[in-house]
């Protein structure tokens, strides 16, 4: 009786070692990465290097200082890989390893643990970026061979405080009718990054943009690693959170000032908004491609016209993912919600999203995550989808803060 009651303290402390990880999280703040970042003519110059990753080149220690005041616990800091890829000598990689060392040790002196996110940026016109790296089988080695690198230079911080994501967003497997693609290459990603970090906390995702939809595609079992936390990302519904985005190829280019909730001001009101946006696709999107937008913004619109409709959607992702963790046994605070957040004000348009706006859907999202147990971290500090009230003085937008739950410093 006594050997069969120490084998089941046994196997229950197995059990709960399992699905231990040595990096914790709760509420965390994506840093910036390529506001203004300059061109690879540029790349090899002491001032761009100096100041990597960017968001150095304007932030101070006060500035630092005010993300742990504000209530956040860790930061998400994105390095763009294809500075490591593009051209790069063996001396410009080694110094922007150092500089990414100093980068965390800065966060980790202001009391913030640090997911260091090898970042890379979907384009077509890059020499080097994600749609590159998963097309090109001599890139995708090259990129392992760099995470390795970065990985092993990582090893030798604190494994309760850094933590390591070799890959964001796989663009891949956005098909459910093709054979997913991105398993195999998260296997390589995985064993080339645990073999440079062999005691740290791996931040893995699925395909899709890592999606819970790509998340749901993946078998945790296929690396057989406990010591991983498995990300996704929403920005759902995309219609509202991406209001004036140039860059995304789409109708959201000539969307502005649609409400969050969307029947804030009533039916009506909402009907001329939508009734706005449908007349400047049709007087200002290219002729030959105006059918083609009008369409696609209709789609999505038809999925956004009362509150409950948005709340439907906005938590679809989270019961996927929360289906996936018991699915396979993958404890709740395993799974995190890596980015999320809603447009301020795209770079080269004068719309601006008000505050209230953006901090009810934020409100929203952190509601849906901590429901479930899901740790999670704001798209962004700067940028786009900044949180501050500008870029240079780094000040936190308080109506935001206090949407997310937390308190201005």
């Amino acid at each position: 009786m006594l050997r069969a009651l120490f084998c089941i303290a046994c196997w229950t402390a197995a059990t709960v070692a399992a699905t231990a990880t040595t990096f914790t999280m709760q509420h965390g703040l994506n840093l910036d990465i390529w506001t203004t970042w300059p061109g690879p003519e540029r790349w090899d110059e002491e001032p761009v290097l100096a100041n990597f990753p960017e968001w150095r080149q304007n932030a101070n220690a006060s500035n630092l200082q005010d993300i742990r005041k504000a209530g956040f616990d860790f930061v998400r800091m994105p390095i763009d890989p294809a500075i490591f890829l593009e051209d790069a000598s063996d001396r410009r990689i080694t110094r922007l390893i150092a500089e990414t060392l100093k980068s965390v040790d800065m966060l980790h002196a202001v009391g913030l643990k640090v997911i260091v996110d090898f970042h890379s940026i979907p384009s077509d016109v890059r020499k080097v970026g994600t749609n590159q790296i998963l097309a090109d089988k001599d890139l995708f080695g090259r990129y392992l061979e760099v995470a390795g690198r970065l990985g092993k230079a990582l090893s030798g911080t604190d494994p309760a405080t850094t933590a390591f994501e070799p890959f964001n967003e796989p663009v891949v497997d956005c098909d459910p009718t093709l054979f997913p693609k991105w398993p195999a290459m998260l296997e390589q990603l995985h064993a080339a990054a645990r073999k440079a970090m062999p005691k740290h906390t791996l931040i893995l995702s699925g395909g899709c943009w890592s999606s819970a939809f790509g998340l749901a595609k993946i078998d945790p079992g296929s690396v057989a690693d406990d010591n991983i936390i498995w990300a996704f990302h929403t920005y759902e519904p995309y219609v509202l959170t991406h209001q004036g985005a140039d860059w995304t190829g789409d109708s959201m280019s000539y969307v502005e000032g649609l409400p969050y909730p969307p029947d804030l001001m009533g039916a009506k009101a909402l009907d001329e908004r939508l009734s706005i946006v449908r007349n400047t696709i049709e007087t200002k999107a290219p002729e030959e491609r105006r059918d083609e937008l009008l369409t696609g913004f209709n789609e999505m619109a038809g999925g956004v016209t009362n509150y409950g409709m948005v709340l439907a959607m906005l938590n679809e992702p989270f019961d996927k993912a929360e289906a996936w963790g018991k699915e396979y046994g993958i404890p709740s605070k395993r799974i995190y919600l890596g980015e999320f957040g809603m447009i301020r004000q795209e770079y080269r348009k004068e719309f601006r999203m008000p505050s209230s706006w953006r901090a009810a859907y934020l409100k929203d999202v952190i509601t849906a995550a901590e429901k479930r147990g899901f740790p999670w971290s704001v798209w962004s500090w700067g940028g786009a989808f900044g949180i501050t009230l500008d870029d240079e003085k780094r000040a936190f937008d308080p109506v935001i803060l206090k949407g997310l739950g937390l308190k201005a410093p």
